[in-house]
């Protein structure tokens, strides 16, 4: 943990949600993607992609499998051809493939499957959406398993709702998420608007977060753009 980061506050987790490492949260919503990240030796061809929407914890999933393995984590914008390292790798994004990195990226795939070693992509799109245009690159990546991260269900929602709260350094009454979670669309970005803009309208009203002021949010969405 680097000394920038919020400190691990203390939360009572809703029933039926575990802790994972680096405290990834499990629930339904994402049990399958974690539970195939945690062994790498059951990948078809040593390759897997997890899908989800942007905010459902694909980045958290790359730096468990990181903590896990060993693991080297590029951005799929920042792939360049070159000597890969011989070991587990990640490529983060691949839907932000650059057109000029798609041969890098197929080298990096044939040198993985010939040192036996993992190769963890993730996306928002599933690999039929990517933009790559390469004929080899595209048959082989359209190959690989893929683990979606579904959209959250109520409980993932809330404990999404709790950690957003915890990444700008506040602490809800404790009845707050789950009365969001109950009342906005099921989705991440969905978690990440209602918490940025009550977190702005208690600064702009100069009060705390609370259930009455997120009612009042709710009821009556306030721009302060």
């Amino acid at each position: 943990m680097t000394e920038h980061q919020p400190r691990q506050l203390a939360f009572d987790f809703p029933p039926g949600i575990a802790l994972g490492p680096d405290d990834f949260f499990v629930s339904e919503a994402n049990r399958l993607a974690f539970a195939m990240l945690r062994t790498p030796g059951d990948w078809p061809e040593g390759k897997l992609v997890i899908t989800g929407p942007i905010g459902c914890g694909k980045s958290h999933l790359a730096r468990v499998f990181h903590l896990q393995t060993g693991a080297r984590v590029i951005a799929a914008s920042d792939l360049v051809d070159g000597p890969p390292p011989d070991g587990p790798i990640v490529v983060e994004d691949m839907e932000n493939l650059p057109a000029a990195s798609e041969t890098a990226m197929f080298h990096l795939h044939n040198h993985q499957r010939n040192i036996g070693q993992p190769l963890l992509m993730t996306s928002a799109l599933p690999p039929a959406r990517w933009p790559a245009t390469l004929p080899d690159l595209v048959s082989r990546m359209q190959a690989t398993t893929v683990a979606p991260i579904d959209d959250p269900d109520d409980a993932l929602l809330t404990v999404v709702i709790l950690k957003l709260f915890s990444d700008r350094q506040i602490v809800p009454p404790p009845n707050l998420a789950p009365y969001l979670a109950q009342r906005i669309e099921r989705s991440f970005a969905a978690a990440a608007d209602i918490v940025e803009r009550l977190d702005k309208l208690a600064m702009a009203e100069g009060k705390d977060i609370s259930q009455r002021l997120a009612a009042a949010l709710l009821d009556k969405p306030v721009d302060l753009e």
